[in-house]
């Protein structure tokens, strides 16, 4: 069984949210396939223990944003889900845009477009990522909780997400 390692970051600029229009992608491969995705990618070896860091480097690449140009990382959410032989766990970030002098820039895994919040649920999304920000706007954004999440299939093949809230554990052992 094989692990992927994954980051994405929201980042958020009055009512609108930055993401990618992907046509093409290592995680689907049907043509004339289009999903939108968060700014990320996959970690590099060096990143393994840190997300952040892979998060920082992907948002560089395909946006040319510093983490001086955001505020308010956090990482909100950890999911898993597993397709064929492979398990894939993703950490998502949100931040808010401090660069107010930001233009959008050419980027190599797609295309850049400031979406209105209230049009994401039009979107074609994976559905980790729909579900995540579907939870994080009826509840994630209004506490400190990283979350974490499976996708469980049930015996008909529907996909369902628990969000259960990541707490710290300490034991005298």
């Amino acid at each position: 069984m094989n692990l992927r390692n994954m980051t994405g970051i929201y980042i958020f600029h009055e009512d609108k949210v930055l993401l990618i229009r992907k046509t093409q992608s290592k995680i689907f491969s049907k043509p004339d396939t289009v999903l939108w995705c968060p700014v990320g990618g996959h970690f590099e070896n060096d990143e393994l223990n840190n997300p952040e860091s892979c998060a920082l480097r992907e948002m560089f690449e395909e946006t040319a944003l510093k983490q001086a140009d955001i505020k308010n990382l956090t990482l909100k959410y950890i999911t898993l889900s597993k397709k064929y032989n492979e398990i894939r766990q993703q950490y998502i970030y949100f931040a808010d845009l401090a660069n107010q002098n930001f233009v959008i820039k050419e980027c190599n895994e797609g295309e850049l477009h400031w979406i209105k919040i209230n049009d994401i649920q039009n979107l074609k999304m994976s559905f980790s990522n729909t579900q995540c920000l579907k939870h994080y706007f009826q509840a994630g954004k209004n506490d400190d909780f990283v979350y974490v999440s499976a996708v469980e299939v049930d015996e008909k093949n529907i996909p369902n997400v628990v969000f259960t809230p990541l707490r710290d554990f300490y034991t005298e052992y």
